[in-house]
């Protein structure tokens, strides 16, 4: 697997430990005092990571993978948001939170190299063809034609012509 197919993968799977290290400080029902808050964000962020994965199985073009990036991308900085604010009531380790800045910002960077490489190159020139260095015209016409000066004229005119 290319760093690009493991991006997705490292970062739905680092929300799990989330739970597990919140869950020491669960409410009575079990769940962590934030897990109702918490769980929409993740979903969203998995969902649009198995958008990229299914992407890059069926080996899409690049402007598709990029928007999945960006949409993914999105979703991941809202779960960051989200244990930013909320990392003390939650209970989440700042280990936890440190590691989830880090795959943001490498997913941040993968985004810009997959839609870096998407685009065109805006305002690039394209190279000169060999019209340009002849400096003919691309396509000839009737205005462009030279009429009486080939290789089967004369002195006296073009013998095929008579």
């Amino acid at each position: 697997m290319t760093l690009v197919q493991m991006l997705p993968l490292a970062a739905a799977l680092s929300f799990a430990p989330l739970l597990s290290a919140s869950a020491q400080q669960a409410a009575p029902g079990g769940q962590p005092p934030c897990f109702n808050d918490f769980m929409p964000l993740r979903k969203e962020a998995e969902e649009r990571a198995a958008v990229i994965r299914a992407g890059m199985e069926k080996k899409a073009e690049r402007a598709e993978l990029c928007q999945a990036f960006k949409n993914f991308a999105v979703a991941e900085e809202k779960v960051v948001k989200f244990i930013e604010t909320n990392s003390v009531w939650c209970g989440v380790p700042p280990e936890a939170a440190k590691q989830m800045k880090a795959n943001h910002a490498k997913t941040i960077k993968t985004r810009n190299q997959v839609c870096n490489a998407a685009l065109p190159a805006a305002g690039a020139p394209r190279p000169p063809s060999l019209s340009d260095a002849l400096n003919t015209p691309r396509i000839p016409d009737a205005s462009t034609s030279k009429a009486g000066r080939g290789t089967f004229d004369t002195l006296t005119g073009n013998p095929l012509t008579r």
